[in-house]
């Protein structure tokens, strides 16, 4: 998977541009607020189909314009391709593949691949469990676009049937008549999405742990493994047997729902177990071990990807280096020679450490070449 360019009009802070990325290394580097880590975000949208920043999509839209428009070249499996992203105020952004206009956003989603590591995810490890699931599900839905819409199906039923629980609330007595159904699908869609978590969580805690042995030099082993707060317990292979557990608590514990309010049983409340020799990481890892881990998690993100789909995704390195020890930035560094990389830094100096590849100075939402 290589990203061959991107181009701009009306997006954030830059008015128009298009920019061209090595097949190696790409460095953006230049002060803070100068349109870097736009760059990479419009690059990771193609990825996930929306931005991972933004709270609503309008943001996207330079101040005074109408509309924006990003367009993506990239190669995959020997064949160039396009992907491109309308924005309007007041509507929804429109894709587009091959200038053909795509129904849905799932669509797009699985066409284009990275791996996004910025500074905000050092709280993998020590956030809350939405944070891990969030992982997850961005990791999962760039390999299988059919889960995101399962997500999605199981997102709008929970919505419903929380509505359902709050319209009923304070009277226990008094089940809405629908509640039962809703209860069933909610069970049906959890099952399916509880088992790919769980099986990609036990894949890649293989990989992980290979990782994270070469880069402390054997001395310490990471073990993730998804956590069902439904207590369905480590056997993930039997779907009907997870359908029939949350079938069971959703349907059996609606007097206490409703008192609440709100759905408490389903996997929007599940979480991934991240062990550090054998203890939880986020009560006993230092600070310096779980940077360590979650550099692991992206770089295992990224060599699952080239298992299942024979290529390697973009990696996308968003002002990251500098919050690294140098050992660890050395790991980075030398462990990315293989693969398409797009570093973004304040730090001039970055540009020493990667000796082939682009670079640019990124100043006022443009960009030039530097060397």
């Amino acid at each position: 998977m290589i990203c061959k360019s991107i181009e701009y009009r009306n997006y954030r802070n830059i008015e128009a541009g298009k920019i061209e990325f090595s097949s190696g290394t790409t460095i953006l580097y230049g002060k803070n607020a100068q349109g870097k880590t736009n760059i990479i975000e419009g690059v990771y949208m193609f990825a996930q189909g929306k931005s991972h920043r933004a709270r609503v999509e309008e943001e996207l839209i330079k101040f005074g314009a109408e509309s924006s428009t990003m367009t993506l070249s990239y190669r995959s499996g020997g064949y160039d391709s396009t992907l491109s992203f309308e924005l309007c105020r007041g509507r929804r952004k429109t894709p587009y593949k091959n200038g053909v206009r795509l129904d849905r956003m799932s669509e797009l989603i699985g066409n284009f691949r990275a791996v996004l590591f910025s500074p905000e995810h050092l709280s993998i490890v020590k956030g809350s469990p939405s944070e891990r699931r969030s992982f997850l599900d961005a990791a999962i839905s760039q390999l299988r676009p059919v889960y995101m819409r399962t997500l999605q199906r199981y997102n709008a039923i929970l919505l419903q049937r929380n509505a359902l629980l709050k319209s009923a609330k304070g009277e226990s007595d008094r089940v809405p008549d629908t509640l039962e159904a809703w209860s069933l699908q909610l069970a049906e869609y959890a099952a399916k999405i509880a088992v790919v978590r769980a099986q990609y969580a036990e894949r890649m805690s293989n990989i992980a742990s290979e990782l994270y042995s070469d880069m402390t030099g054997s001395r310490e082993r990471i073990t993730l493994r998804y956590h069902g707060s439904s207590k369905i317990g480590g056997d993930y292979g039997d779907e009907r047997r997870v359908f029939d557990i949350y079938k069971r608590q959703l349907t059996e514990n609606v007097g206490r729902e409703i008192l609440l309010g709100s759905t408490q049983y389903g996997i929007h409340k599940d979480d991934m177990d991240i062990e550090l020799d054998g203890r939880e990481a986020k009560l006993f890892a230092s600070q310096g071990q779980q940077r360590s881990i979650v550099l692991t998690m992206k770089l295992s993100e990224g060599e699952y990807s080239r298992i299942e789909t024979g290529e390697y995704p973009v990696f996308l390195l968003d002002d990251i280096l500098s919050e690294l020890d140098p050992a660890r930035r050395s790991y980075v560094v030398g462990g990315i020679k293989d693969r398409q990389v797009i570093i973004t830094s304040c730090d001039t100096s970055v540009r020493r450490r990667i000796k082939d590849g682009l670079c640019y100075c990124v100043r006022d939402g443009a960009w030039t070449r530097g060397s």
